[in-house]
């Protein structure tokens, strides 16, 4: 196999030429140290993720990652080859020799994105305000307006008292409808620093006459400060923009992207940035449902404001270009003036009659077809495991709404981790629609009561059956088939040690996509004569028959490594861990003077 060595890996990056450094690592262990500009690329989602994410065959991709003791990389450099790349390579010595080269690591997610937010904010020195200053303004009924920089579904779980969703693209454009007078005093925050940085340098850098501050350290700062936080708000933006309000941010945001270096394209001058020694990335940097509702083929759905937070994730191969495009020009000019600062190659679309935008709804996610497996119906499985549905409305009633929050877990298999927040908040939001509170009781009760029934069976059949789910583990723990065991799809010769032998092994995860791709790992592991096979639609067809479900920790036979526990996401974090966060962020720019390969330029 042949390698790059990290000053091989340095030089490009230094160069501006292509080149992907992947982490095949799960994303815990990922976020404990990597290279600045090493993306995750879990071993166990490889085959789902590497056609959308490294479209060029050709691109030079450097593998390291290492778990168990055993190096990861010529299994990925394996399962890529097969996928059609041709310039693959491991990193010499892996994530050990960049060190020993004297190469920097980080940790966390999304590195390089919170790294220039810090840049900006020491270069900018962006305005901000404490969380005890912003709660007296609030408590004195004050002319503000608090803008949270998020998306939404964050902002549902947890925000500032007042505060309206205005995720950090939209904040240009539809700001000046929540603050027309220019007397009022308008705060962004976020989470933790970066989208209240950048969103409130947004304004400014857009010549926003208000007065604007970040909230100094977001929703961490807010907690550590003993202030309470809202939950379940459900404020957003407004959808209709003035006409002169729009037209002034385009112009604003126009003006930006000039001076940052963006280039501008017509859509019919497109295929000549195609090009078989460049990889271009092209993203529609509009709210998700306007994106649905209508977008320019080959686009994929990016919001700019996650799309400077999360680049590393969107566009992995660095040295690569970007083409974004909007309706009007000022969401895709606003996120293009920062990604061309993070030292991108990029370009902007010139708005186009609506009639361009003419697909709809999501695409097809780019995957090959996993091998030929023997499957197993939904009907089929349940005999063996000795379980039938439970009877009544109520009972289906309960499987609707479980089947909707299955739908979110299986598009999170086919498509990336962090579309799956998102998705499933919003199918949570479907389920307590759609079930009243006593019919979910009655059904609760009844989708039990088969257990007890199984567990009291003299001739356990099902012992001669185990099932492997390998969803995502925040999935397994919502809900999943009785008796079946969690595992990391790439450490399944590990977990069989924590697994009961048996004849019979069936794989499921949301759609069933990735256990198809599972199966030919787990045939090479199990006992001789046993079988292995896929369920045929997955868990989500399991749901929708109707069949009863588990949930919590009930048999995890790999570790939680999957998904790494952002100290600024969700409710209950320790303070020591969201004070650690600050510190760590408050670090980055020495660690971006030490690593040296940033080519950041802040306007």
């Amino acid at each position: 196999m042949p390698t790059l060595s990290a000053a091989d890996v340095r030089a490009a990056l230094l160069a501006g030429a292509e080149i992907a450094l992947i982490d095949v690592r799960e994303e815990d262990p990922y976020a404990h140290g990597h290279p600045l500009w090493a993306t995750n690329f879990p071993l166990s989602k490889l085959e789902l993720e590497a056609w959308t994410r490294i479209p060029r065959r050709n691109t030079t991709i450097a593998i390291y990652g290492e778990a168990l003791g055993e190096d990861l990389a010529p299994r990925a450099a394996a399962v890529l080859a097969a996928l059609g790349y041709t310039r693959v390579h491991r990193l010499e010595g892996g994530l050990a020799g960049w060190q020993a080269a004297g190469g920097e690591c980080f940790i966390d997610v999304n590195v390089p994105s919170k790294a220039f937010g810090e840049l900006v904010d020491a270069t900018r020195r962006t305005p901000s305000l404490s969380a005890q200053e912003v709660k007296q303004l609030i408590d004195t009924r004050a002319d503000i307006v608090i803008v949270d920089a998020r998306r939404f579904d964050e902002y549902r779980t947890m925000s500032i008292p007042t505060a309206t969703s205005v995720p950090g693209a939209e904040l240009v454009l539809r700001v000046r409808e929540l603050a027309p007078d220019p007397a009022t005093r308008v705060i962004v925050n976020c989470a933790g620093r970066t989208r209240s940085i950048i969103g409130t340098q947004s304004l400014i850098n857009a010549g926003l006459p208000n007065p604007v501050a970040a909230l100094r350290n977001g929703t961490i700062g807010w907690t550590l400060a003993g202030q309470t936080l809202d939950h379940g708000a459900s404020r957003r933006f407004p959808e209709h923009v003035d006409a002169e309000r729009r037209e002034a941010a385009r112009q604003a945001a126009r003006g930006l992207a000039r001076r940052a270096g963006v280039a501008r394209i017509a859509l019919h001058d497109l295929r000549t940035l195609e090009s078989d020694d460049r990889t271009l990335y092209r993203f529609d940097v509009r709210t998700p449902d306007e994106y649905a509702a209508g977008h320019l083929p080959g686009f994929a759905s990016a919001p700019g404001g996650q799309l400077v937070q999360e680049t590393d994730h969107h566009a992995p191969v660095r040295g690569a270009r970007i083409v974004l495009a909007d309706d009007d020009g000022v969401r895709a000019d606003m996120s293009a003036s920062w990604l061309a600062q993070m030292g991108w190659d990029v370009s902007v679309v010139e708005p186009v009659d609506a009639r361009e935008r003419g697909e709809r709804g999501q695409p097809a996610a780019r995957a090959p077809q996993p091998a030929e497996s023997p499957t197993v119906s939904v009907a089929t499985l349940a005999e063996w495991l000795g379980v039938k549905a439970a009877e009544g409305d109520a009972a289906n009633g309960l499987a609707e709404g479980h089947a909707s929050r299955a739908g979110a877990g299986a598009r999170d298999t086919r498509d990336t981790r962090d579309t799956r927040d998102t998705q499933d908040a919003r199918a949570r939001e479907v389920a307590r629609e759609d079930v009243d509170e006593n019919a979910a009781q009655r059904a609760d009760e009844a989708r039990r009561e088969p257990l007890a029934e199984r567990s009291a069976r003299s001739d356990d059949a099902s012992a001669d059956v185990a099932v492997i789910d390998v969803t995502a583990s925040a999935n397994y723990v919502q809900r999943h088939i009785p008796g079946a065991w969690y595992a990391v799809r790439a450490q399944l010769r590990d977990a069989l040690t924590r697994i009961p032998r048996a004849r019979r092994y069936v794989l499921t995860c949301g759609s069933g996509q990735l256990a198809a791709f599972a199966a030919a790992d787990l045939r090479g592991l199990v006992p001789d004569g046993a079988s292995v096979y896929v369920l045929d639609g997955g868990t989500l067809a399991w749901l929708a028959a109707g069949l009863p479900v588990e949930d919590g920790e009930t048999r995890l036979a790999s570790p939680r490594i999957d998904r790494y526990r952002r100290p600024y996401e969700g409710t209950g974090n320790a303070a020591e861990a969201m004070q650690a966060y600050l510190d760590w962020e408050f670090g980055l720019v020495e660690q971006l003077r030490l690593d040296g390969t940033h080519r950041f330029e802040v306007l």
